[in-house]
């Protein structure tokens, strides 16, 4: 664009300067150009041309058919060639559509890692536990209203827990058992949290029963399904039961409130 003003501008000096000559010559009876007018125009365009560093307007452009330069220039159209002597003229557009590409790929690849991320959190999500299952994850108990020497059953994730409140004879009585002569050895104070206090999952460790409180040979609790006793530790004491009645994570919350879970 700076180009084809700057030639245009010549254009018009060159028209301008020639005028002039003509006038001052018709005044002295000459009607043709004279050599200093000549020199005058050739010395402006070659400051012109160094300035632009670039070649003489002829070689710059090419008019087709006999136009002269001045009107190409005021008047362009496509018949114009231009010189790539300096510089090189690329197509509009691209022709390769590389940048059409990389956007389609980049979109592809947007929309494959969402829906990855997507379908890791949905499985993420599904193993945790809904709120109806964390609600019975844990269960709160007033143990204030069970009298010395009785024992409830309450439900805890579908089992029944067994909460016995022991008289200082069943703790003593427990304690005094030597612990080598059991099947699974466990001493007393280690299946407890408080001294007066029983938590057990009413699970037989044999075939899976429900075992009844307060039978049996040792004082606690019995199996009828295939006479497993257990001591009032819940500690297997006779028949096929391999192992101790389950203790619960359980924890006291106030003196009288028993929290399981």
């Amino acid at each position: 664009m700076v180009l084809g003003r700057s030639l245009a501008n010549l254009a018009q000096f060159s028209i301008l300067a020639g005028r002039q000559a003509l006038i001052r010559n018709r005044s002295q009876g000459h009607l043709i150009q004279t050599s200093t007018t000549k020199a005058i125009l050739t010395n402006h365009a070659t400051i012109l041309r160094d300035q632009l560093h670039c070649k003489p307007m002829s070689s710059v452009v090419q008019p087709q058919g006999g136009n002269k330069p001045q009107d190409v220039v005021r008047n362009p159209s496509a018949a114009i060639t231009y010189d790539d002597f300096n510089h090189q003229r690329y197509i509009a557009g691209d022709t390769s559509k590389r940048a059409f590409t990389y956007f389609v790929l980049s979109g592809g690849r947007f929309i494959y890692a969402s829906a990855i991320r997507l379908a890791v959190l949905k499985f993420i999500l599904s193993m945790q536990a809904s709120k109806d299952v964390l609600a019975l994850a844990s269960l709160e108990v007033d143990v204030s209203k069970i009298d010395v020497g009785n024992t409830i059953t309450v439900k805890w994730r579908g089992k029944p827990v067994f909460i016995k409140h022991r008289s200082d004879e069943d703790v003593q009585e427990c304690e005094a058992v030597d612990t080598n002569s059991l099947r699974d050895p466990q001493s007393d104070a280690e299946r407890r949290v408080e001294r007066q206090w029983l938590v057990l999952v009413g699970v037989c460790t044999h075939l899976g029963c429900v075992p009844i409180s307060g039978a049996g040979d040792f004082n606690g609790w019995f199996c009828p399904c295939h006479g497993s006793h257990y001591d009032g530790s819940g500690r297997i004491r006779k028949g096929p039961a391999p192992y101790n009645l389950e203790v619960p994570e359980y924890k006291f919350t106030e003196p009288t409130k028993l929290l399981i879970g």
